[in-house]
């Protein structure tokens, strides 16, 4: 009863903040999806870090510290990096440019007859294919969950679960297969249920308050989240016989040989022939997506922010929480599992291994915590699970009611300007239409495989010119063009000739990476070059980094102020990078010393990684007047060396 209770608690505080927020989110859209550009930094940062924790994320993190050891865990670490140069390079960007989503910034980067369908198609495709994709995915995921904690046919009524159950008798209707010892018919029913009450309850506020009610849910999420699973960590490490004897007993277990291998950060020994496809895989993924910019709801948390040093703010904290405090957290789950629910090696070469290693994060939570802590528990992977829908709700909203019925249907086909009133009508009626897609997409998730793998090969193809376009003013429409065709070209040959097999996947990707970064940097020489006055309309408001002499002569600034910005900024991300994974590999190595491990490196790491803080702390707190000052400096620098010459 009481882990219902505190489930109960958080449905009703998510649902009075999208009651309490609706007045304001109805006014205009830059209030229902920017919250009228009034979010704090750190709230922003909890708002990114609440939606990359998707209910499936620490169950994945279970299964790879299983098949891989901890060294595969870089392949989710690596993408610090990508939320750091965000974070520096791009979010005070996003901000000034005055948009409501990426696919607008189309208009305000680009001049031809081309920019409007870029547009809106860039607004089909991650509005709708990859949003409901990715929405679809997540749901798949929770229903582990759901199963084990929501048994619906003990709960309701025969008058109530019965018609649901015959539905899915008559539709053939199967959702996975049971993670229980229900029948099929009677678990799928049990999935159809727990789904359309967390996406009913999802829609509810997300729909009505709009991004203030989401990102307001998100930070509650993320503390339960982070409370919860502390709390889980601190049972299972004590049932495993606690942080002391941790190593010692994986040794015991699997044997020092392996144990080194499996708490091992950097590569381990009996990698062989794997090791530089891994390397090249975590090399390439984190600047080779389709977010690699930030686009998408990274995005929109950044455009939200109160002021620019917020959205700069907003992006640190969330690589700070999704790097280093959960991962720890996790790390001392997932080994503590190893130890708890031992495996041997003819176990893990079988194909459902992984699988069947990832739900032992579910199984610890109900097998392990008390009545109270598992209801937190409950709560966070939930909330987990509603923080990711909620978010896709209203980012892929936000492509339907600007781009598409605002800018396409109302402005270029009716020629006329749409109200304010409704916009939000139309974004709320988004939110279902992209409902009722995603849960068909659901439905049929096996026999679209290979769009899925498609559309990540489609990610990796545009990351570069994503980059690209805001750091080098010579990029033009055509150059993203090129990227989006030789993607559409290049992925089906990849996958028709090379396979989806894991195997191969850094093949594919960096085959992927460099054919169609050529293509997009070639067809920029000879291509026109976009307007000039384009191209000043766009400096005068963002103000990039990088590459824009020309554009920053026409202003009279220094031509080499903005590539020196630049340089500041890569240095900053490189500090906090670098202090983020000192910290992590000695803090991590401090509470589960691999076998053998020298204390002089472990605490090395976390020396390094705490003296590091203060050379980046600054420049992530610095104010614009504090930047401009400096733009100054340099162009009276560029002055006296003229003057001098």
């Amino acid at each position: 009863m009481i882990d219902l209770l505190i489930v109960l608690a958080f449905v009703v505080y998510a649902v009075v903040n999208g009651l309490r927020a609706r007045q304001k989110a109805s006014e205009n859209l830059n209030e229902y999806f920017l919250a009228g550009q009034s979010i704090e930094g750190w709230r922003a940062g909890f708002s990114m870090a609440a939606t990359q924790f998707a209910a499936d994320t620490p169950l994945l993190v279970t299964g790879l510290i299983a098949t891989g050891g901890i060294f595969r865990l870089w392949r989710l670490w690596i993408y610090g990096l990508a939320f750091l140069l965000m974070a520096f390079v791009f979010a005070v960007g996003w901000r000034r440019s005055g948009i409501l989503t990426d696919a607008e910034l189309t208009e305000i980067r680009y001049s031809g007859r081309g920019v409007l369908p870029l547009r809106v198609l860039k607004a089909v495709y991650y509005g709708t294919v990859i949003n409901c994709v990715v929405m679809a995915m997540v749901l798949v995921a929770a229903i582990r969950i759901a199963e084990v904690f929501l048994p619906w046919n003990a709960w309701l009524p025969g008058t109530l679960y019965e018609p649901v159950l015959a539905f899915v008798q008559t539709v053939g209707l199967q959702l996975g297969e049971s993670v229980t010892d229900l029948s099929t018919t009677v678990a799928t029913t049990n999935d159809l249920i727990s789904i359309l009450v967390i996406l009913i309850f999802t829609a509810l506020y997300s729909m009505t308050g709009g991004l203030r009610s989401v990102v307001a849910t998100d930070v509650m999420q993320f503390s339960l989240a982070m409370v919860g699973t502390f709390i889980y960590g601190w049972i299972v490490v004590n049932e495993a016989g606690g942080l002391g004897g941790l190593t010692e007993r994986v040794v015991d277990l699997y044997g020092r040989a392996r144990a080194s291998d499996m708490l091992s950060y950097g590569p381990p020994e009996l990698s062989g022939e794997a090791l530089l496809p891994f390397l090249t895989i975590i090399g390439l993924q984190w600047f080779f997506q389709m977010n690699a910019d930030g686009t998408g709801y990274l995005a929109q948390r950044s455009m939200a922010c109160k002021t620019n040093r917020d959205a700069r703010v907003a992006g640190v904290v969330f690589a700070w929480a999704q790097i280093l405090f959960r991962s720890l957290i996790w790390l001392l789950i997932g080994v503590g599992l190893l130890v708890l629910y031992p495996f041997s090696p003819e176990e893990a070469e079988m194909a459902s291994f992984a699988a069947e290693r990832e739900v032992l994060f579910v199984t610890g939570v109900e097998e392990l915590l008390p009545p109270g802590v598992r209801g937190l528990m409950l709560v966070g992977l939930l909330a987990a699970l509603a923080s990711t829908i909620d978010t896709h709700l209203n980012w892929g909203a936000s492509y339907w009611s600007n781009d598409i019925y605002q800018r396409l249907i109302c402005r270029r086909w009716m020629g006329r300007e749409a109200t304010s009133t409704e916009l939000v009508v139309a974004a709320r009626i988004s939110n279902v239409l992209i409902l009722v897609i995603a849960l068909a997409v659901m439905a049929n998730l096996e026999s679209i495989q290979t769009a899925w793998f498609l559309s990540l090969l489609f990610g990796a193809g545009m990351g570069a010119v994503l980059v690209l376009r805001w750091l080098w003013e010579r990029i033009n429409l055509w150059s993203e063009i090129a990227a989006i065709a030789t993607s559409l070209i290049t992925a089906p040959l990849l996958l028709w000739f090379l396979g989806t097999g894991k195997d191969l996947e850094w093949v594919r990707l960096g085959t992927m990476a460099l054919t169609t970064t050529v293509a997009a940097v070639g067809i920029t020489f000879v291509t026109p070059a976009t307007d000039e006055d384009v191209l000043r309309r766009f400096y005068e408001r963002v103000r990039p980094l990088g590459f824009w002499r020309k554009t920053a002569r026409a202003f009279g600034h220094s031509p080499t102020a903005p590539r020196r910005a630049l340089a500041r900024r890569l240095r900053a991300m490189t500090l906090t990078a670098l202090s983020l994974f000192f910290l992590l590999i000695g803090l991590g190595r401090l509470l589960i010393p691999p076998p053998g491990a020298s204390l002089i490196w472990t605490w090395g790491c976390v020396l390094v990684g705490l003296v590091l803080i203060p050379f980046w702390w600054r420049d992530a707190l610095l104010r614009d007047d504090l930047l401009v000052a400096r733009t100054k400096e340099d162009a009276e620098r560029d002055r006296d060396e003229k003057s001098a010459a």
